[in-house]
């Protein structure tokens, strides 16, 4: 009897010792897996944070000025570039999305998002201390999981640049049509004359021809004007660059406008220094002389003067000036002086003749140089055309 008590009590503790044996083996294991889990967790949401980081990462270097609205209408996010078109800094979280943005169509388009699902492509204006700028907003409403309305996204495109390039072509058509239509109804009109008997009269037929003649050239030059800007904006001129005198070349040109500025009793003074020589195309740096200098002579003062000077900027690069003594030029006038058509005076320019091109040309012939081209003017004070060019040999 006491040899089975004996025996019980030893199983009994063989039994507890297993026992506490698997509990700790059972702890363990739940240790383990929790600590599985946190790992797993933790890692999950080191995860969640470095996609959430890129997200926000991504978002703010977008082009596109983007906000993020929540179900009340205030911000949950704005990106860099919506704050530079709106004049805020981010972040703007929390705010109204009208406080933040100040711009009452932009809250409007935003409203519309609480009974339309998107709105595309709206159009508005940003007035501002500077040039109009012009945004297009495509919006979208957003809901959760049940569908109910959990606020909205908005995208701004600042389509600015299209709009101006819209408006310049339009100019464009609008001058050349208007460039166009002026010779060819004088040539139409001579034209009818002479069929209409003015050929039997050979006063007239002299007059007529000679208007045919003259209209006929000036379309010439239009023509020619349009082609070579047109080769110059695209990037397709090649130039024939070799060492040019420059005082040899302004001379040259000085003296086919010499009878053009005697008859106005303009005195054409080269005062470029002998050594001074430009790597430059010779044909191409002609017409940049002849526009500047027909210019000078056409727009300064009567008995005046129009004088060409160079110098070194030291840098490799030598700065050449056309100026003339004349009425001067508005500062409105001068930060469009170099666009297609444009006229400081419209009647007299036309009245001088020319295509309303040849300033544009200057620009863009100084620019494929690798040069580039300013003016300075003032009411009274004359203008002067300043623009470089690359010194031959770096000398």
């Amino acid at each position: 009897m006491i040899a089975l008590l004996a025996l019980l009590l030893v199983l009994l503790g063989a039994s507890a010792v297993a026992w506490r044996r698997e509990r700790s083996r059972g702890r363990a294991a739940e240790i383990r897996h929790a600590e599985a889990l946190a790992a797993l967790r933790a890692g999950r949401e080191a995860g969640l944070r470095e996609q959430a980081q890129r997200a926000v990462a991504l978002f703010d270097r977008m082009v596109e000025g983007v906000v993020v609205l929540d179900a009340t209408g205030g911000v949950r996010h704005a990106n860099h570039a919506a704050g530079e078109l709106f004049g805020f800094a981010p972040p703007a979280t929390g705010r109204a999305l009208l406080e933040v943005v100040r711009h009452h169509e932009v809250a409007a388009v935003a409203a519309r998002l609480g009974r339309e699902p998107e709105v595309l492509e709206h159009e508005l204006r940003l007035e501002g201390p500077g040039p109009a700028r012009f945004l297009q907003i495509n919006a979208l409403a957003l809901r959760d999981g049940q569908g109910k309305h959990d606020g909205a996204l908005l995208v701004f495109h600042d389509v600015t640049r299209l709009r101006q390039l819209e408006a310049m072509r339009q100019e464009f058509v609008a001058n050349v049509s208007h460039e166009l239509r002026t010779p060819l109804s004088l040539i139409k009109g001579a034209v009818e004359t002479l069929l209409d008997g003015g050929k039997d009269d050979a006063v007239a037929l002299t007059r007529f021809l000679d208007i045919i003649d003259r209209h006929t050239d000036r379309l010439t030059l239009l023509i020619n004007d349009l082609l070579l800007l047109s080769t110059l904006e695209s990037g397709r001129l090649r130039l024939v660059l070799q060492p040019v005198s420059l005082r040899a070349a302004i001379q040259e040109v000085m003296d086919d406008f010499q009878l053009r500025a005697r008859a106005r009793g303009v005195e054409l003074v080269n005062d470029v220094p002998p050594a001074l020589v430009a790597e430059a195309d010779p044909d191409r740096l002609r017409q940049v002389l002849s526009n500047l200098l027909d210019n000078a002579v056409k727009y300064g003062r009567a008995e005046g003067r129009a004088t060409a000077c160079a110098r070194s900027l030291g840098d490799g690069r030598i700065e050449v000036s056309i100026s003339d003594d004349g009425p001067g030029i508005q500062p409105e006038a001068q930060a469009r002086i170099f666009e297609r058509f444009y006229r400081v005076d419209k009647a007299r320019s036309r009245d001088q003749g020319g295509t309303g091109l040849g300033l544009a040309i200057v620009k863009h012939v100084v620019q494929a140089h690798g040069g580039d081209v300013r003016v300075e003017s003032g009411p009274d004070k004359g203008t002067t055309f300043y623009f470089t060019l690359r010194q031959a040999n770096g000398k």
